[in-house]
């Protein structure tokens, strides 16, 4: 993809992150997305269609940029991984636009996206573990631990009084390794 068009999407997904950690996305106009990133209505509707679409895309590369870093995750270790920590920190800075994605009815197209970056991030990180006993089919795997990557992180975010995001990393990995003996 040709330079431009990346910096200019990168502006405006960056535009709508700063707007949103100051008002709902509700009182986000496209103008006030356009004009936080430096260029014109127009430019906005050459790269996207309307702000619902801006904020899935932001999102999007946050997902893609965490699942790009699984590669040599170990399942089996005790704390968890410093991507996963990472991505939450990202949603604890942001953690007013993330609640309303995850509480407010209408993103659940963004939901869903992100849900299925997970699920492709994890599929590609089974796939590349040699030696790994798999009792269910990959696809059925990554979808269950996506579906609860993005119930861990929903409850977290709804708390009244929110754990920061290495406490919450803790909990997702802690859910994800399943109960364990004492």
């Amino acid at each position: 993809m040709d330079a431009r068009i990346v910096r200019t999407r990168r502006l405006l997904q960056e535009a709508l992150f700063v707007l949103a950690a100051h008002r709902g996305l509700d009182d986000i106009t496209i103008s006030d997305i356009a004009e936080q990133a430096g260029v014109n209505r127009s430019t906005f509707y050459q790269h996207y269609s309307d702000k619902e679409t801006l904020l899935a895309d932001a999102f999007d590369l946050v997902a893609e940029q965490a699942g790009a870093m699984l590669d040599g995750v170990d399942p089996t270790a005790e704390r968890a991984p410093d991507v996963v920590v990472t991505f939450l920190a990202h949603i604890e800075a942001h953690a007013d636009l993330y609640v309303r994605v995850f509480t407010e009815p209408g993103y659940g197209a963004v939901l869903s996206r992100l849900r299925e970056h997970i699920r492709a991030a994890i599929v590609t990180a089974v796939d590349r573990i040699d030696d790994v006993a798999v009792e269910v089919p990959v696809d059925v795997l990554a979808a269950g631990v996506a579906g609860t990557v993005v119930g861990v992180i929903g409850a977290w975010l709804s708390r009244d009084e929110r754990a920061s995001a290495l406490e919450a990393s803790q909990w997702v990995w802690a859910v994800l390794q399943g109960p364990r003996r004492l």
